[in-house]
């Protein structure tokens, strides 16, 4: 797969008539892409569950308060807990995307963000989406996402409710507007 067609670091943003109701209305962070699949995280589907709560689940003491919202990554593995982040916090095991954003999967980086030592920008998720070789490129075909370079204030100072309509702008193209019908030209 050469550069021009790897989607790491790029959001889909699903068209309107995206039925799958895990992705119906999302914008997913893609944070792998290669010849044998992608994967990515959904960072506009808050859910009603806070670091609080995981921090508690898994008896770690915290600092204070993290009533941070986390969001539904996907429907894959959704007891798997997945820290998108910004910046260079090399305390803990992290999986680059980009050279300013990092993905973190540790206990131990959870374990920092207890302690309050953890990066100012980060996204945490249960649960990621993916798609095995050739699956995105068919969906992408077949209009179902439009496909949006990620930057970091999108992705990090966005608030969550904005990000599918700011992602579209950056193409020039009002979401609200889409068509629910799909077609080729």
């Amino acid at each position: 797969m050469d550069q021009d067609t790897c989607l790491k670091h790029h959001f889909l943003v699903a068209m309107p008539h995206m039925s799958d109701p895990w992705f119906a209305h999302s914008v997913c962070y893609i944070c792998d892409h290669d010849e044998h699949g992608a994967m990515g995280l959904v960072i506009n589907k808050p859910i009603n569950m806070s670091l609080t709560d995981i921090f508690a689940e898994l008896n770690m003491s915290f600092a204070e308060q993290a009533d941070i919202q986390l969001r539904q990554g996907g429907p894959v593995s959704q007891e798997q807990g997945f820290i998108l982040y910004q910046g260079d916090f090399d305390e803990a095991q992290n999986i680059p995307i980009a050279p300013n954003v990092k993905l973190s999967t540790s206990k131990e980086f959870l374990q920092c963000l207890a302690d309050n030592k953890g990066p100012e920008n980060f996204i945490p998720c249960l649960g990621y989406a993916g798609w095995e070789a050739g699956q995105l490129e068919a969906e992408l075909a077949n209009n179902g996402w439009l496909t949006v370079p990620a930057d970091e204030t999108l992705l990090f100072h966005t608030p969550v409710m904005d990000i599918a309509q700011a992602a579209a702008r950056k193409l020039g193209i009002d979401i609200n507007l889409l068509s629910q019908d799909a077609g080729h030209a």
